[in-house]
């Protein structure tokens, strides 16, 4: 009788990055806190056994490299485990970007003669002549690239706009922070100097528009940006920081592209139904719904100012969070060709996107409602410790001052609203989808429609008038059992939302400045800030009293409000 010997718990022995993804085994996308989690330790395991030295290239007469460094996070998709996007890794342990997407990318941005002599053409026989070049793939350029690299995607999508029904909750996915890649191509002939700029030239075109997975989302983007732009500005802002696994604070600039991808569904869910909605923004800023996904038509790039300089803390003991307070240059490009109809269509519909996002919000956390610290400070003076509440977004820079600013009174809002909904239509009608009056998204909670939406304003005079920030954490009316007058409140109401519950209320601060004429140069105003704010209100109202009560006060002259929309 053969007598066998088992091991207890022998799979432990085995690396993380070999077992299945199953319970019990390992399960990377699953997020947890603890020191034990999957990923932590999957990541911990890999790089602890990556080769110290990177690979490298040697320059020669048939070979040329090029250096890109990247503006956020970097991710491709090695495909190798279930529910989890981690990077493809090469020969002794390297993440790196291949040849074959390399390849793709430079093809893209070639023109049709290029890439038949650089990428290959088809045959008479249905075969394929092979191009000139060869593309060897990318390599980090030191071991930077092990830091910060476990990150987390958030569906907010449903959660935001549409419904309470949240997407999964958030997951895990690995990708390199702010790295620095080499590239390399050499070519099967002997090539001039001048071929190889307008080689190296194409490579640089195809980096510009973002390499590797996500980029509609902000990743891959690189930090010089060079594609066609459609759109660009200045902002600036506070708030607070994401939190990665690891308890490290990040500032994500991808914040901007979900916000806008957002503010897109409810302006266009308010002209069409459900689905139009959803498929004319998908093809806008790309996804995953279409069988094969959707690359969408614009890619976004944020450039900070002062990059590794934005992150502060705000709070104390468990109530300590940490923030952001950064300036950069927003550009949205096209990442394909479009007839130039299309094309000028879309640059007014990304425009109007992102100004009607500054005018009624803000982006990231908390982006409903205006920055405490800012607006309420008294609220953190009380004795008891605070959660830290709010954004606050301006444009920055005299150009973006100058034309991007559309509303500078209370008057033009709405107006400004019905342009924006203009813009959209006329988008909608190029892709061919009809637009009728009572046809909206009815089921969602924000649609952009007469129906479902209202927006209320007053001009505060400085940062301290800021009026309807108190209404949100206690009573905006007084009980008075002498006048029969009963207490009004929407603290922890469907209207204003609680801990997993979105609520139906936007609060904004937007600052007010003036344009003056020049006498020496008319064609080019004067900007003037000054101390007053827009107040202003987006409410989507829910059907209960505690709203219906407030509507009520807002109509009324004690409020200071009044109706815009």
């Amino acid at each position: 009788m053969v007598q066998t010997m088992t091991i207890a718990d022998a799979y432990k022995k085995v690396p993380m990055m070999y077992r299945a993804q199953v319970g019990d085994r390992s399960q990377l996308q699953y997020i947890k806190k603890d020191a034990d989690s999957d990923i932590k330790f999957w990541t911990s395991e890999w790089i602890e056994r990556t080769y110290p030295y990177p690979p490298s290239f040697t320059p020669d007469n048939q070979t040329r490299t090029i250096t890109a460094s990247f503006n956020w996070r970097f991710v491709t998709n090695g495909g190798q485990d279930d529910g989890i996007i981690r990077p493809v890794i090469g020969a002794k342990g390297y993440p790196f970007y291949p040849g074959s997407s390399m390849k793709g990318a430079f093809s893209r941005a070639c023109t049709p003669i290029q890439r038949q002599r650089y990428c290959g053409k088809p045959t008479p026989d249905g075969d394929v002549e092979p191009g000139i070049l060869r593309f060897h793939g990318g390599y980090p350029v030191d071991k930077s690239w092990q830091d910060n690299l476990i990150d987390i995607v958030h569906p907010q999508q449903c959660w935001q706009v549409q419904d309470d029904k949240k997407e999964g909750g958030a997951f895990a996915q690995i990708s390199l922070y702010q790295p620095t890649l080499c590239f390399a191509i050499s070519s099967t002939i002997t090539l001039k100097d001048r071929e190889w700029e307008i080689i190296l030239d194409i490579w640089q075109k195809a980096i510009s528009t973002g390499l590797g997975c996500r980029v509609s989302a902000g990743y891959g983007q690189p930090k010089k940006f060079i594609g066609n732009i459609l759109y660009q500005t200045e902002l600036k802002g506070t708030g607070i920081a994401a939190k990665l696994l690891d308890d490290s604070a990040e500032f994500r600039t991808n914040i901007f592209r979900a916000g806008i991808r957002g503010h897109a569904l409810r302006v266009f869910g308010g002209l069409t139904d459900e689905k139009n909605a959803e498929t004319v923004v998908e093809k806008l800023f790309g996804g995953t719904k279409n069988n094969g996904g959707t690359v969408g038509l614009l890619s976004m790039n944020f450039q900070q100012k002062y990059p590794g300089k934005e992150l502060g803390t705000f709070g104390s003991d468990a109530w300590e969070v940490d923030t952001y307070d950064v300036e950069g240059c927003l550009n949205w490009g096209l990442t394909q060709t479009l007839p130039e109809e299309q094309e000028k269509a879309l640059k007014q519909l990304i425009q109007a996107l992102t100004r009607f996002g500054m005018v009624f919000g803000g982006f990231g956390k908390s982006w409903r409602r205006v920055d405490h610290r800012q607006f309420y400070p008294e609220y953190y003076a009380q004795k008891q410790q605070k959660p830290l509440i709010g954004c606050h977004w301006q444009w920055n820079g005299n150009r973006a001052l100058i034309f991007d600013v559309k509303v500078y009174k209370l008057e033009q809002v709405s107006k400004f609203i019905n342009e924006v909904q203009e813009i959209a239509k006329h988008w909608l009608k190029l892709q061919k989808i009809t637009i009728t009056s009572g046809q909206y998204a009815t089921s969602w909670r924000e649609s952009w429609h007469q129906e479902k939406v209202q927006v209320w304003g007053r001009i505060a005079e400085n940062e301290d008038d800021c009026r309807a920030i108190k209404w949100l954490h206690q009573p905006y009316r007084k009980e008075d059992v002498n006048f029969g007058i009963k207490q009004g409140s929407i603290y922890k109401s469907l209207l204003t939302g609680q801990m997993s519950q979105i609520g139906r209320l936007w609060h904004r601060m937007y600052p007010v400045i003036r344009l003056l004429k020049d006498p020496k140069n008319p064609k080019k105003p004067i900007v003037r800030e000054t101390p007053h704010y827009l107040e202003l209100l987006t409410i989507f109202p829910d059907d209960s009293e505690q709203t219906e009560d407030f509507l009520a006060y807002l109509s009324s002259n004690l409020s200071k409000f009044e109706q815009l929309w």
